[in-house]
């Protein structure tokens, strides 16, 4: 069983489904199963709506509308017959929408993004394989929600791998092509989601039940860079990754591979291999036990969007363990996501992101028994396997604001 994943840049138009097409066909449909992303920038548009019935009301119908009219102008381009059952299910999905804001009284919005953004992959992944069909390629689709169990938290459910792996290790067809959905689960009947960008995690998932023997995540780069290309020039190709290494990168925030999918593969030593839909005779790179890196070169994770927080007592007594225990659990309360913590005598630093919208409701809360004073919009650098040179690279004419440094790793904050 080959496992193969497809991000929303590889189906983001009718021309990407039909190049999926060839990737298959290139690659072999036997024993396959595949995980695709919602379409192009779906994601953030199912979240607009979502946005929209929370704070801009007024501009729910139009949000509502431009994703409808997304996927049906799709429709058009790849199905000729406009009474293909496809387009029924199109109609389906956005009464079920219209459905679920009449009918809704919950106000969390957290548990209202599960049930409306996961409607980007449910097309995605339908049309693909209604597609596939219709030109002669059979599949089975998949509701993953079916599969893939999960517990009650909202945009970040944790796996039930017990109920999972026995669901799908016992009711998956491995004789023929399977398509699903990245990104989602289920509670009973209730939808829930893995997290942003956890579509990779998935496909490590159905990797891991199913005893695969290697999978693919179909980017539109070469595979892993040592740094994103968007914002450093002359990157460089990374052929192989230890699963250590790729852990410790995805840790500190490297985008390319989701930090849960690893250790699902690491733990039966599955092969993953990130490669490019765009010429897909290249073979990318590899992640599996062996060397840390081939070539090894200082490798660069930026995150944008972080804040600094520094924390000190009201009296200016020592930071003790009390008092880390105490901010820990304010951190954890309101969602707070860790990504360097500093600690003094006096003073406490820690850089976070804020993904849930919860740092204004945390610094209320906590001031009022710490001093807290805060840099918001910052950048993290980190540098795994450093030189002078990367760190000059890094410093030059920014603002340090915060500066760590282990054997292997150095982090920099800069404003």
């Amino acid at each position: 069983m080959k496992i193969f994943k497809f991000g929303g840049a590889s189906v983001k138009d009718a021309k990407g489904v039909k190049n999926l097409v060839k990737v298959l066909k290139s690659q072999g449909v036997e024993n396959t199963f595949i995980v695709i992303s919602a379409m192009g920038k779906m994601t953030n548009a199912f979240e607009k709506i979502v946005n929209s019935y929370f704070y801009k009301e007024e501009e729910l119908k139009i949000a509502i509308q431009f994703t409808r009219d997304f996927h049906f102008q799709l429709l058009k381009e790849l199905f000729e017959d406009t009474k293909h059952p496809v387009y029924l299910y199109l109609d389906q999905i956005y009464a079920q929408i219209s459905g679920f804001f009449i009918q809704n009284k919950s106000k969390d919005y957290n548990f209202i993004y599960d049930q409306i953004v996961p409607f980007g992959e449910l097309l995605s992944t339908k049309i693909v394989s209604e597609y596939l069909n219709e030109i002669g390629i059979e599949n089975n689709w998949l509701d993953v929600r079916e599969f893939i169990k999960t517990d009650a938290i909202h945009r970040d459910a944790k796996v039930d791998w017990n109920q999972t792996e026995r669901i799908i290790s016992s009711t998956v067809d491995m004789t023929k092509l399977n398509i699903t959905q990245g990104f989602l689960g289920g509670y009973g009947n209730i939808t829930t989601t893995l997290g942003r960008e956890g579509s990779d995690y998935t496909a490590a998932i159905f990797a891991y039940c199913l005893n695969a023997e290697s999978v693919t995540i179909w980017k539109d780069v070469d595979g892993v860079l040592n740094a994103n290309p968007t914002v450093f020039r002359d990157t460089v190709l990374l052929n192989q990754i230890s699963y250590k290494e790729a852990i410790e990168m995805a840790y500190y925030g490297a985008s390319v591979i989701h930090h849960k999918t690893l250790k699902p593969l690491e733990n039966k030593l599955i092969p993953l291999h990130v490669r490019s839909f765009i010429d897909y005779n290249k073979k990318g790179t590899t992640v599996r036990k062996g060397n840390d890196l081939e070539p090894k070169v200082p490798c660069f994770i930026q995150k944008k969007n972080q804040i600094l927080v520094s924390i000190s007592t009201l009296d200016f007594s020592f930071i003790v363990e009390n008092n880390l225990s105490d901010i820990f659990k304010y951190l954890h309360d309101f969602k707070l996501k860790v990504n360097l913590i500093q600690n003094s005598a006096i003073s406490f630093s820690v850089c976070i992101e804020d993904k849930f919208g919860n740092f204004d409701a945390f610094f209320e809360k906590i001031h009022n028994n710490y001093k807290v004073y805060y840099n918001d919009n910052v950048t993290l650098y980190t540098i795994r396997h450093f030189d002078q040179e990367s760190i000059s690279r890094i410093e030059k004419n920014n603002k340090v604001l915060l500066k760590q440094t282990s054997r292997e790793t150095i982090q920099i904050l800069i404003e």
